[in-house]
């Protein structure tokens, strides 16, 4: 699974710069240590947002849970309280 996300940013990263080349119009491999630099930057960067994806859905989780349980505590802890009060 980890390879996954880096293979994406290494194409990612060698794409961008030979994009960048053919804009200029310069032969793609004009200086390939760019590439070397955009392949690295491209995985380190797809492997944080995968990261963050993962972090954002655990925070995510835990809210949900925190608003369910709140619900519960609103809803049946005044049905209680009601049920109290009427005798």
């Amino acid at each position: 699974m980890p390879a996954t996300p880096t293979i994406i940013g290494v194409l990612l990263g060698l794409g961008t710069q030979m994009y960048s080349n053919a804009l200029r119009k310069l032969p793609y491999m004009r200086h390939p240590w760019e590439h070397v630099l955009g392949m690295g930057l491209g995985a380190v960067f797809v492997n944080q947002l995968v990261k963050w994806d993962e972090k954002l859905k655990e925070d995510l989780d835990k809210m949900l849970e925190r608003a369910k349980q709140a619900n519960e505590r609103r809803y049946f802890g005044q049905s209680v309280s009601m049920a109290h009060q009427c005798t």
